[in-house]
């Protein structure tokens, strides 16, 4: 199966978590066709904006960062994040990331369940 991108959903998410601004997804995949998949997608952080910190039980969720910099909390211990850098947060795992450059945080994000 390929998606032409200009196919894909997209969403504005304000406030993501309890982070600062909005957060553009464009879902690769829905979530309901791919087994133990609960997200394709690559967001878009603008300058600024955050995913506040939350907690993953039964899942596994990997952030792929493909452009932009940031600072991630990755599970208490905050860390930058630069392209090609690759965060994963395990069962019980918790995170959240920020931009703090001056071009859009850019990742894909992918979470597993168990």
């Amino acid at each position: 199966m390929i998606t032409k991108r200009a196919d894909m959903k997209t969403e504005i998410k304000e406030k993501m978590r309890g982070g600062e601004g909005v957060v553009n997804f464009t879902y690769y995949a829905p979530n309901d066709t791919e087994k133990n998949a609960r997200m394709l997608a690559e967001l878009s952080l603008p300058p600024g904006a955050s995913i506040g910190r939350h907690k993953h039980e039964n899942e596994t969720e990997y952030f792929i960062f493909i452009s932009g910099t940031g600072i991630a909390d990755d599970n208490g211990t905050e860390k930058p994040v630069n392209p090609g850098d690759v965060m994963i947060i395990g069962d019980g795992g918790a995170h959240s990331v920020k931009n703090t450059g001056s071009v859009p945080l850019v990742f894909s994000a992918i979470i597993v369940t168990h």
